[in-house]
């Protein structure tokens, strides 16, 4: 199935201790964009997150989002500075010897002065963040490729129901021409008779003229090639795989064929169709720049 480059998909999860939420939003771009934004400590996640999502997005600019926070385990501890407590107190008793005041010290009184304890972060497990966070992500993964595929199947079946159009067209095209070679010929039959009176036409020259007419208007090479590139534009949209950048060369090719048709028409309803069909080929060409 097809996938458009707009998604979005968010997990929220505990795993090991470490309560995880992974956001991925993307929209469309030539190639696999990535970016993020992740806790200041955890840039090593970086790397290892583009690689586990390039392997199930080709195009796309993806943002991803990261936050972390422990829950089940502590992240920090604290140091006490035991000479300088000690120096504290012997301070506080030699004061209170020497102003004869009671000594009052006390471990809370102790605590409160500076550098007596200090907080410390504990030194984080890479493997077991990024075990972590990997496993969020693939869930958010999920959901976001669902979104991507749900997406993608509403683009196909517009591209289809504007293929089925364009097929229509073509038939009338294949039809209108041959028409247009016999109109022209009973033109020029009528005209040559105005102008000769009762002189004989000389059925010939009307056969050569005839001849070099259709063959200046003829269209079935250019209807066989968009029929046949309809064809393959069926089977890319109803596919799998990333087939965005085909499609595009794809639709060049079919608005090139129609140009030529039209360059060709010499019927104000061959004109009309071609105008009609370059509207929808232009409308399946903005769809497909939604593909991946």
């Amino acid at each position: 199935m097809i996938r458009s480059m707009t998604g979005y998909g968010r997990h929220q999860q505990v795993v090991d201790g470490w309560d995880v939420t992974v956001e991925l939003k993307s929209v469309n771009h030539r190639y696999y964009e990535y970016s993020s934004r992740l806790p200041r400590t955890c840039g090593f996640l970086d790397d290892r997150l583009k690689s586990f999502l390039q392997q199930s997005i080709a195009r796309g600019k993806v943002e991803v989002y990261v936050s972390l926070d422990a829950v089940e385990t502590a992240d920090s501890h604290v140091e006490v500075n035991l000479p300088l407590a000690e120096a504290y107190r012997d301070a506080l008793r030699e004061t209170a010897a020497k102003l004869d005041v009671r000594d009052d010290c006390t471990v809370m009184g102790l605590s409160r002065f500076p550098d007596v304890l200090t907080v410390r972060k504990n030194e984080a497990d890479e493997e077991v963040i990024w075990n972590a966070v990997r496993e969020t992500a693939a869930v958010a993964l999920e959901k976001f490729v669902a979104m991507r595929e749900r997406e993608g199947e509403r683009l196909r079946d517009d591209v289809l129901s504007r293929r089925d159009f364009l097929l229509e067209r073509v038939a009338l095209v294949e039809e209108r021409s041959p028409q247009t070679v016999r109109e022209h010929m009973e033109k020029i039959t009528e005209r040559m008779r105005e102008l000769l009176g009762t002189v004989t036409v000389d059925e010939q020259r009307l056969l050569t003229e005839a001849a070099l007419f259709a063959d200046k208007i003829a269209t079935a090479e250019e209807t066989v090639r968009l029929r046949s590139h309809l064809d393959q534009l069926e089977q890319l949209v109803s596919g799998d795989g990333s087939v965005g950048r085909k499609l595009d060369f794809l639709v060049q090719e079919i608005n090139r064929e129609t140009n030529t048709i039209g360059s060709k028409a010499q019927d104000l309803l061959l004109a009309q169709t071609v105008v009609d069909m370059k509207a929808e080929i232009e409308k399946i060409r903005e769809q497909i720049q939604n593909i991946e």
